[in-house]
């Protein structure tokens, strides 16, 4: 029932946030780069972030107090983040925060001196400086991937899905119900966007479960579970650096960006992600060996992205 309780309270919160942001004309207005063709309200992410974390104090005493405290680092990312999706903030004071709330968070997590590959073990302090790096850059493609309709919401409760039956049902179960009401709004034709607000601290909480309990091999179902996000992110990252772009400067040439154009509708981009996502999801819960469903995922996104490069170029 407590489940259900914060999946109405997400919802009522989604409403409420909306209606202000109408009232206050806080819109995400249209661009070039944009996939969305109206004004959209935008902060529904308050709602996720503020049950999210009333979930998380409810279910303390069932999480690992190293996880709930390392967890607790991202409301200065949520912060920021809100102010950023108000006021517009430098990209330079965004990454500060971020960084300080990610070191925070590997502090609150006994730090990373282990990481179990299955088929080696990583082990020393460069462990940290990459772990560190690697949720920096987390949280960030997280954002850059909250480009269509349903779609961070819905990697997210994959994302709680694997937490519910891999770490916690407390927590997963929190993360679920806090989404959930929110993507009511949110589904193709969303009537609210969840701003960075959202998309930054969930993007932070999933940094965190990478690098938490990565000396029992957890690292691979994270990855696994959160590839169509990194993947994407990261080799378009890599081709725009090598074409001499400007990497960070706004664009719409991800994958999931450029199905769209290819005339796909926003909600069949994403059930089409989600089906993929629980095919490996189960793949988690039958083979033993994680190390192998993380190289078939490889594979399956690289050819993915290859079929994506027939239907809308790279240009």
């Amino acid at each position: 029932m407590r489940y259900l309780g914060l999946l109405l309270l997400s919802f009522f919160l989604t409403y409420v946030v909306r209606k202000v942001a109408l009232d206050r004309a806080i819109l995400d207005m249209p661009n070039e780069r944009s996939s969305h063709t109206v004004p959209t309200p935008r902060g529904g992410g308050v709602a996720i972030v503020a049950v999210f974390y009333l979930g998380l104090l409810w279910i303390r005493p069932e999480i690992d107090p190293h996880l709930f405290r390392a967890l607790l680092w991202g409301i200065p990312v949520a912060l920021i983040s809100l102010l950023d999706d108000l006021l517009t903030l430098s990209s330079k004071v965004r990454l500060m925060v971020q960084a300080f709330a990610s070191a925070g968070a590997l502090y609150a997590l006994g730090g990373v001196d282990r990481i179990d590959l299955g088929l080696l073990t990583l082990s020393g302090w460069y462990l940290n400086a990459l772990a560190f790096l690697a949720m920096v850059w987390i949280i960030n493609l997280y954002n850059f991937l909250d480009g269509i309709d349903g779609y961070a919401a819905m990697e997210a409760m994959v994302m709680g899905a694997g937490v519910w039956l891999f770490i916690s049902p407390a927590l997963g179960g929190v993360i679920l119900a806090s989404v959930m009401g929110f993507l009511f709004f949110n589904w193709h034709k969303a009537s609210i966007f969840m701003g960075d607000v959202g998309s930054a601290t969930l993007g932070f909480i999933f940094a965190v479960l990478i690098f938490y309990r990565t000396d029992e091999g957890m690292i691979y179902g994270w990855l696994v579970l959160l590839a169509p996000f990194w993947f994407d992110a990261t080799v378009t990252l890599i081709r725009r650096w090598r074409r001499g772009e400007a990497v960070m400067s706004p664009h719409k040439k991800h994958a999931y960006q450029r199905l769209v154009q290819s005339g796909w509708r926003h909600d069949q981009v994403v059930l089409a992600v989600l089906g993929i996502d629980l095919l490996f999801l189960a793949l988690l819960l039958i083979v033993p060996y994680w190390w192998l469903v993380f190289l078939l995922n490889l594979l399956v996104m690289a050819l993915l992205y290859r079929t994506v490069e027939h239907k809308k170029a790279f240009t």
